[in-house]
């Protein structure tokens, strides 16, 4: 009887030891779950990467590896897209400038997300001054890179707009600067115990 009461009693401990070992997760769904939720946009966050979750596992290192690629590849859609905007449609000079501009923002931006890739290659799951100095610069060219997108988003403020040039290029840039915004506050995440953080800057509307 005694034995059996030890066994109920050591249970519980067991459990707790497990949840704090694990951070209460114990799928690669439930951690980019909750992983997200440090995000600024979390449900756009679970929906670009849960496919992944294969590949994540419990990784912070493969969770924000995931979301740059996702938001590289996001980028040169949008990209690509405003280029074809730029050639189909009749423009004014401002229009044409703002679109122009903007193409090259996202040029940018895709060139900065790509050096954070190969950056994050280099990055092991330790610790050290390596590390440290690694993470900062992907922490500086993702926030760069957000820089990027709403610089493009500033370009098409105001009245005097098309308003379908201005409402199907700003809707398409304002979906990469969230997924960059995330990946950014992912990227944070994974270095936030061996570095500072950079803020996530805000996103214009």
């Amino acid at each position: 009887m005694a034995a059996r009461h030890e066994i109920i009693f050591v249970l519980p401990l067991l459990l707790v030891s497990f949840v704090s070992h694990t951070g209460g997760t114990t799928t690669p769904q439930d951690f980019i779950k909750s992983s997200c939720r440090a995000t600024r946009y979390p449900a756009l966050c679970v929906e670009c990467l849960i496919g992944y979750a294969g590949v994540i596992g419990q990784s912070k290192r493969q969770l924000a590896l995931a979301a740059l690629s996702v938001t590289i590849s996001s980028t040169r859609s949008c990209s690509s897209f405003v280029k074809s905007m730029a050639k189909q449609m009749r423009m004014k000079p401002r229009e044409y400038g703002a679109v122009q501009d903007c193409i090259e923002n996202m040029g940018d931006s895709v060139d900065r997300l790509s050096q954070s890739v190969r950056e994050m290659g280099r990055v092991g799951e330790g610790l050290g001054e390596d590390f440290e100095w690694h993470m900062s610069n992907v922490q500086t060219w993702v926030s760069a890179a957000l820089t990027d997108d709403n610089t493009c988003l500033d370009g098409f403020d105001g009245r005097a707009m098309n308003g379908n040039v201005k409402a199907a290029i700003k809707g398409r840039v304002l979906h990469v600067a969230q997924l960059t915004s995330n990946a950014l506050a992912l990227v944070n995440r994974f270095a936030q115990t061996h570095t500072t953080p950079l803020q996530t800057p805000p996103i214009l509307n």
